[in-house]
C-alpha cells in the first residue's frame, strides 16, 4: 500500500521508509516560524527552562512582526521589543520588522522559505497556509516551537487524509474562498480534525498560486493539521526564482489509503459567504444580498494578496463607498504594498474613499485597525467569524472573496459582483 504526501513528508523527516495514520513519529524541521504574539514566551521557555542557548539553525527560523505592529498600546511595544531582541540576540537571518515584512503567512511564500516535501511549522494555526506549495505545514503552540527552536525537531502523529477533487473549474465571479467556504460548509468546523486535506483534480490547474494558498489557509478552519497540494507547473513556475534552498515535491501514490474521498463539480459551487457566527455557517450569496453593512474589510492572510486586491480594485476603479459604510483595505505584505503601488491599486482604493492600512494581521483578530463594536455587521475576506473575533462578540462578522467585498463595500450591502459592474462608473 503506497503513501500520501503527508505520509511521505513525515515518513522522510522521521527517517523511516513508510509510515501509517496514527503513528507517532519525531520529525526534523525543515523550517520554523514565530512572530510578535509567540516568540516572546517560545523564547523564555527555550533559555530559561530547555536552558538552551542558541537555536538549532538561525538560517531555518522566521520571525515576523505581524499581529499588534506598530504596536498598538505599550503592551505590545513590549512584545515587539522582546520579539526583535530574540531575532537579534538569535542571530536570525530571516527576520522581518515592520514596514520590511507583513503578515507572516504571505511573507513565507513570497520569499520562497517553504517549499515542496517539507515539514514545517509556525506558531500560529493559520501556518497551514503553506500547504499548497506542496509541503507538510502546521500550527503548534508557544511550547512546542520552544523545543522546535532548540531542537530542530516535533513529534507528530501521523495524520488520516481526506481527498477533495475537484472537477471541471470555478464559474465567473466564483474564486477558491468560496470554494472552500464551500467544503468547510459541507463537512464542517471539525470535518477534518486533525486529519490532512488533500486537494486534487482538474479545477484546481485554473486557479493560480494565491488561490491556492487561499485554500490550505483555512484548512484549520475544518480542524484540520494541515492543507495540501500537489507540486506541478503552476507551484514551479511560482517558486521559480524565489526557492532559497533546494526542494524536492512528494506525490501521492495511486494505491494511498484515504479515510474519505469527497468530489466537488467546481463549477457548480456559487459564490459562497459564511454567515455568523462560524465559517461552517455557509450561504449562497442569493440568500444574504441586501445585508446592510457597517464595514468591509479586505485584508488577512487569506485574502490579501495582489491578485486578490488587483480584482478589488476593478470593482471599485472609478466608483466610491456608500455613504456610512467603512471600507478597510489592509496589504498582507510590504511587497504587496509596493506592487499595488506601482500598479496604481493604493490610488483607486484611496479615491474610493477606503482607509488604506500598514500591512499587519490588524483588524482580522480584532487587534487594532478596523476593531468592530456592538451590533456593527462587518463583510470581511478574512478566514473566522466567530464571535468576537473581530471585536465586540455581539458584532456580526460575514466572510467572503474580494470581489463581493469590493462590490457590497460600494452598494452599501451584500451584493453580487455583477451587480455593481453593470452599473455605469460614477453611478
Amino acid at each position: 500500500m503506497g503513501m500520501t504526501m503527508s505520509e511521505k513528508i513525515l515518513a522522510r523527516a522521521s527517517g523511516r521508509e513508510v509510515v501509517r495514520p496514527g503513528d507517532l513519529v519525531l520529525g526534523r524541521i525543515d523550517f520554523a516560524m514565530g512572530h510578535d504574539l509567540t516568540i516572546p514566551p517560545a523564547g523564555k521557555i527555550m533559555r530559561e527552562q530547555m536552558g538552551a542557548e542558541r537555536v538549532w539553525d538561525p538560517e531555518r527560523v522566521a520571525v515576523v512582526q505581524d499581529h499588534f505592529q506598530p504596536a498598538k498600546d505599550a503592551a505590545s511595544a513590549a512584545l515587539g521589543r522582546m520579539t526583535r531582541e530574540f531575532a537579534r540576540e538569535m542571530g536570525i537571518r530571516w527576520y522581518f520588522e515592520v514596514g520590511q515584512g507583513g503578515i507572516c503567512h504571505t511573507v513565507l511564500p513570497e520569499r520562497g522559505l517553504v517549499l515542496p516535501g517539507e515539514l514545517v511549522v509556525g506558531a500560529d494555526s493559520h501556518s497551514c497556509t503553506y500547504g499548497a506549495l506542496n509541503c507538510l505545514a502546521t500550527g503548534i503552540g508557544s511550547t512546542d516551537l520552544a523545543c522546535v527552536l532548540a531542537l530542530g525537531e516535533l513529534w507528530f502523529r501521523v495524520p488520516e487524509t481526506l481527498r477533495f477533487v475537484y472537477h471541471n473549474r470555478l464559474s465567473e465571479w466564483v474564486e477558491s474562498k468560496d470554494l472552500i467556504l464551500h467544503v468547510i460548509g459541507m463537512i464542517g468546523v471539525d470535518g477534518a480534525r486533525s486529519k490532512a486535506m488533500e486537494h486534487t483534480g482538474e479545477a484546481l490547474r485554473h486557479i493560480d498560486m494565491e488561490g491556492r494558498l487561499t485554500m490550505t489557509n483555512m484548512a484549520i478552519e475544518a480542524g484540520a493539521k494541515n492543507g495540501i497540494m500537489a507540486c506541478d507547473d503552476v507551484t514551479e513556475a511560482y517558486l521559480r526564482g524565489r526557492a532559497q534552498r533546494p526542494w524536492q515535491p512528494v506525490a501521492s501514490d495511486p494505491d494511498a489509503e484515504y479515510e474519505q474521498t469527497f468530489e466537488i463539480d467546481a463549477e457548480k459551487v456559487p459564490i459562497t459567504l459564511a454567515r455568523p457566527m462560524s465559517p461552517e455557517n455557509t450561504a449562497p450569496i442569493d440568500e444574504v444580498a441586501g445585508t446592510r453593512l457597517d464595514q468591509v474589510f479586505i485584508g488577512s492572510c487569506t485574502n490579501s494578496r495582489i491578485t486578490d486586491l488587483r480584482r478589488a480594485a476593478q470593482v471599485l476603479e472609478g466608483r466610491h463607498v456608500a455613504p456610512w459604510v467603512r471600507l478597510i483595505v489592509t496589504p498582507s505584505s510590504h511587497q504587496v504594498a509596493l506592487q499595488a503601488e506601482r500598479e496604481g491599486l493604493v490610488r483607486i482604493f484611496m479615491e474610493a474613499g477606503a482607509a488604506w492600512t500598514t500591512e499587519t494581521c490588524g483588524a482580522c483578530l480584532g487587534g487594532h485597525q478596523g476593531v468592530l463594536g456592538e451590533g456593527e455587521v462587518c463583510l470581511s475576506t478574512t478566514n473566522r467569524n466567530f464571535p468576537g473575533r473581530m471585536g465586540d462578540p455581539k458584532a456580526l462578522v460575514y466572510l467572503a472573496n474580494p470581489v463581493v467585498a469590493a462590490a457590497s463595500a460600494v452598494a452599501g450591502e451584500i451584493t453580487h459582483p455583477a451587480e455593481v459592474v453593470r452599473q455605469p462608473v460614477g453611478v
